[in-house]
């Protein structure tokens, strides 16, 4: 039996055991790398160490305790009751605009981890107040995300063509950017639909009714910019019936005091040195909370307590795992076996598969500069559509990213209620390993077996 055959069955044993037992994947998955990287592919344990993901780490870290900041000063609160008089006070709406905002951030160029780091902290914090559904929440922000990183300018899209460029192959951008954003907004109306979407429709259309009745405007948010009866006051938020009028919030919760301004300007600094100058947004991140902690230290008690470390230690050992499968060819290995398929339909679906099993636990930008030239072979038998292919290859790898074990998945999990993390983490790993078989089978349906694009 082969090492590459071992380390990969070692990896579902890892998966397994876990569902089974009560302990933490990351943690076994860490024993795991280091049996297997120094018995099976005889490395030194410096190495395997090497593939812990630090830059992750210090991502999860940065923004986790940033925003257990500034939920504990009143100001994610405050933010979440100015996106309430924005939409109107319709709820339903909210997850949809996380989507195009997510979208609009990344299809100008900025890094998909750095839009969801952003964005990721508010929209969990609106889903616990508005009782929306945490995983349709996520899975709007991360699919929002990934669906504007490959427009021309963006960070996925300017990786895709330009890999295709320097292979020579035929390339459409317009077509990439379509399909990615089509495939990301068709996956978010049936998370919208299946997690509680109806039930947010339903809910606001019951407060409309209510609040006319009442004899305040549809919106339930008059002119003063507080919604009629007040937004929730809890996590929790509301009753089963209501709309964004159920509780009361002290009023003083929708005040600008100078600890929260001085939060609201950090997180401007930490938007603006990520999306335009390009900075780490992880120790950017941890700056801002170091400086919000030196000027408001009473405030900042219990903070890194919220930090979520489980959530680090479980991506970070299996993302260790899977490095240390990359660094010692397994991923080459298995691309190599599709590209001695005989049959070019058959191997463009087992590229878009390993492509989506690879990117929900790796890199996804890693995965599009590694597998489309594996492709290249069968491509140019002209049997396939090349624009097809890639295409398909592209959102494969990339609409898997709600995976709780890539970069967008974990902050997800990081930034729900805590009494909820582990609830959140089991259904985000359910819909990302069911998108991981959908999604490439679906591409390769609809853009490569037709064989129009090429």
């Amino acid at each position: 039996m082969s090492a590459e055959v071992i380390a990969l069955i070692v990896l579902v044993l890892v998966f397994l055991i876990a569902t089974i037992r009560s302990i933490n994947m990351g943690a076994l998955a860490l024993v795991a790398a280091f049996i297997v990287g120094t018995t099976v592919f005889g490395v030194e344990v410096g190495d395997v160490i090497g593939g812990f993901p630090g830059n992750l780490f210090v991502i999860l870290v940065g923004v986790t305790y940033l925003f257990a900041l500034a939920k504990t000063n009143g100001t994610v609160d405050w933010i979440v009751h100015r996106a309430v008089v924005a939409v109107r006070g319709r709820v339903a709406l909210m997850p949809w605009v996380m989507f195009l905002v997510c979208a609009a951030i990344t299809a100008i160029g900025a890094a998909s981890p750095a839009a969801v780091a952003i964005v990721a902290p508010v929209a969990m914090g609106f889903a616990a107040r508005y009782r929306i559904n945490p995983v349709m929440m996520g899975m709007m922000v991360v699919q929002g995300a990934t669906a504007g990183s490959f427009s021309p300018i963006g960070i996925f899209g300017a990786i895709t063509n330009g890999v295709v460029d320097q292979n020579h192959l035929a390339g459409s951008p317009a077509v990439l950017f379509g399909g990615a954003l089509a495939a990301c907004a068709l996956i978010g109306l049936v998370s919208f639909v299946s997690l509680g979407g109806r039930e947010l429709v339903q809910r606001d259309r019951e407060s409309a009714r209510a609040a006319v009745a009442a004899g305040v405007p549809a919106s339930g948010v008059p002119a003063s910019g507080v919604p009629a009866s007040g937004v929730p006051a809890s996590g929790g938020g509301g009753s089963a019936g209501g709309g964004v009028q159920d509780d009361v919030l002290d009023e003083s919760a929708l005040r600008l005091d100078a600890q929260r301004t001085l939060t609201l300007v950090g997180l401007l600094v930490l938007a603006v040195g990520a999306l335009v100058f390009d900075l780490d947004i992880g120790f950017l991140a941890l700056a801002v909370a170091v400086v919000l902690t030196l000027i408001f230290p009473s405030a900042a008690r219990g903070a890194v307590d919220k930090i979520s470390w489980g959530t680090v230690l479980l991506v970070g050992g299996i993302v260790t795992y899977v490095t240390l499968l990359q660094d010692q060819g397994t991923v080459k290995w298995l691309g190599d076996g599709v590209a001695q398929v005989g049959a070019p339909l058959l191997a463009a679906f087992l590229i878009c598969l390993i492509g989506a099993v690879v990117s929900a636990f790796a890199s996804t930008t890693g995965i599009l500069g590694a597998l489309i030239p594996l492709a290249v072979p069968f491509l140019q038998t002209g049997q396939v559509g090349t624009i097809g292919l890639i295409t398909a290859l592209a959102i494969s790898s990339s609409v898997v990213d709600c995976s709780p074990f890539s970069t967008n998945g974990a902050l997800i999990v990081a930034n729900s209620e805590v009494a909820i993390r582990d609830d959140v983490f089991r259904r985000l790993m359910t819909w990302g390993m069911t998108i991981m078989v959908v999604a490439p089978l679906v591409c390769w349906l609809v853009l490569v077996v037709p064989g129009g694009l090429s």
